[in-house]
């Protein structure tokens, strides 16, 4: 079984979903006290947040690309970045673990592998600004031929919000769920096939039997695949 190299922390709420589902999944398929194996490097996000608010982008790289050489150095084999918006960085992370002879795994790519499964084409996006407002994120999805609906202005806002005022801090509030599950609507009658949790909080906030349309949660999917890559399964099922 190969090593799974997890840089998180950002926040740490959704990386403990990432250390549980690739645990989960490895003793689903090995059994007995079989458990994965997990080079974990957990940033302070208070560091990360700066570096976003200020714009400093370049110091936020640097942060991931001395994480990812930690997670080799403990033995990853496979590298992969627990949040979405910090995919905004990949190419540093990417870099630094090539470096060392190790590939890493982006988050949309997992995503694209469950919506491809479904046969789901257009995908609704749920994340920080970032993430629905520039095009790293939906350019990645377009590769795979998957093309994105964002919500509104009012929608990105409340999301937003959300995002960064309540779930990354660990709060999760009945009144932002249901703000969400608005927000999911419009984006169904707007087109989309389902719907992609794009920030890896959100699942934490909005269950699949709770919102309106399909749900690819992204830290479900990238931390399945994850474990299929490390029992070096070739099949990735969907979520």
């Amino acid at each position: 079984m190969k090593t799974i190299g997890l840089v998180g922390g950002m926040s740490w709420h959704s990386t403990a979903t990432y250390y549980r589902i690739v645990n989960e999944r490895v003793a689903q398929h090995l059994g007995g006290h079989a458990s994965a194996k997990v080079s974990l490097q957990s940033l302070d996000f208070a560091e990360v947040r700066d570096c976003q608010v200020r714009g400093d982008w370049a110091g936020s790289a640097a942060l991931l690309a001395d994480a990812t050489h930690r997670c080799v150095a403990g033995g990853a084999d496979v590298v992969a970045l627990c949040t979405n918006l910090m995919h905004k960085n990949f190419a540093a992370l990417e870099a630094a673990a090539a470096e060392q002879g190790v590939p890493a795994v982006h988050i949309a790519d997992a995503v694209a592998a469950v919506a491809r499964a479904n046969g789901w084409t257009t995908l609704g996006l749920l994340g920080a600004r970032w993430v629905m407002e520039e095009t790293f994120y939906a350019e990645r999805l377009a590769a795979h031929g998957i093309s994105v609906v964002v919500p509104d202005a009012a929608g990105r806002d409340l999301v937003d919000r959300v995002v960064f005022d309540e779930i990354t801090q660990g709060v999760f509030r009945d009144e932002s769920r249901a703000g969400y599950v608005d927000v999911m609507r419009d984006l169904a009658a707007r087109g989309a096939d389902a719907v992609v949790l794009a920030c890896t909080e959100i699942g934490l906030l909005v269950t699949a039997d709770q919102a309106p349309l399909p749900v690819v949660d992204s830290a479900v999917a990238h931390a399945e695949l994850l474990a299929d890559l490390a029992l070096e399964r070739e099949t990735v099922a969907a979520s």
